[in-house]
């Protein structure tokens, strides 16, 4: 059973940091795709970065490279995303997300909201 727990959101002025922590189950985790994910009121959800847990690939969209980081821990079955230089229009609820399914070479590819598990969702507000 695909198991997500999101945590750390909150609100922070512009140029703040947050990190934002997604504990999986043991089977979640191990050996499959999982990444973060955002949705805007009003817009489309979009990927911020994906990676493969069983060797550590990571993935990120092109615009969102250079204030955001995506990591592991293995210990604890968790993946974390660094937010730095936080801006108003990162406002969104913040996914994480699951796909047990997908091949580890196809974990940087288009991900699809039907075919992908997810999490309650972290709510994330910058306020100028």
């Amino acid at each position: 059973q695909v198991q997500l727990v999101e945590s750390g959101g909150g609100s922070v002025q512009a140029g703040g940091s947050l990190r934002l922590s997604c504990k999986a189950s043991r089977y979640t985790y191990t050996s499959n795709c999982m990444g973060w994910f955002r949705q805007a009121p009003g817009k489309e959800r979009e990927k911020i970065a994906t990676l493969y847990t069983g060797h550590g690939v990571i993935y990120y969209a092109d615009s969102m490279s250079g204030r955001f980081t995506l990591s592991q821990d293995n210990a604890v079955n968790t993946v974390y995303l660094y937010m730095n230089n936080l801006k108003p229009e990162d406002t969104a609820m913040y996914y994480c997300a699951a796909d047990t399914f997908r091949p580890a070479r196809y974990c940087g590819g288009t991900w699809y909201i039907d075919n992908t598990s997810w999490g309650q969702g972290t709510q994330v507000t910058v306020s100028s």
